[in-house]
């Protein structure tokens, strides 16, 4: 799909796709081909469809259910290596989806980036923040796109961005379990 930079943001050139392909704050989000359908494939990324209707509803990326909760929060299950030597996981902020029950432990298992080391939290709250994606320069700034960039919403940036992902803060954080699985 063909995208377009002008001083007002970025666009596909299709203003038919390019309708399609926004959120309701006017971000625009990759369109991947296919429909996010069956069971999970265990690969870097969620399909940007499927991830962005699972952070919007608080569901499980996996099964579509609703994502398990407690009197300690909802689940999440994350990679301890995207966060480094954190200990502290109030504030995190992460592009992963709640899970249910049964797909945590399916993901623990099966997901090469869990396998190395997760952290299992409860969290009462998980405010959305913003998006994570590629964002593109202003025309005739001579920078590159920077293909990781977190654009808070509310941020002159958001026109910018093509979103991979939506991201939320997690606040009101219980460590409930660490490990790695070993192969």
């Amino acid at each position: 799909m063909d995208l377009t930079i002008t001083q007002e943001g970025v666009f596909f050139a299709d203003p038919v796709w390019d309708a399609l392909a926004r959120d309701p704050d006017g971000a625009l989000w990759e369109v991947w081909g296919g429909c996010p359908s069956g069971r999970p494939v265990y690969a870097a990324e969620l399909q940007p469809d499927r991830q962005q209707t699972a952070m919007e509803s608080l569901s499980c990326a996996g099964c579509k259910r609703p994502a398990s909760r407690s009197k300690l929060g909802m689940l999440w299950v994350l990679p301890v290596l995207d966060y480094g030597e954190v200990t502290v996981w109030e504030g995190v902020r992460t592009v992963i989806p709640p899970m249910c029950e049964d797909c945590a432990n399916e993901a623990k298992r099966r997901c090469p980036r869990l396998r190395k080391g997760w952290v299992e939290l409860r969290v009462r709250e998980a405010e959305l923040i913003g998006v994570r994606g590629t964002l593109y320069p202003r025309p005739g700034s001579g920078e590159e796109p920077d293909s990781a960039a977190l654009v808070l919403y509310g941020s002159a940036d958001l026109p910018f961005v093509v979103g991979r992902g939506l991201v939320r803060e997690l606040t009101n954080v219980t460590l409930v379990a660490t490990g790695a699985t070993v192969s």
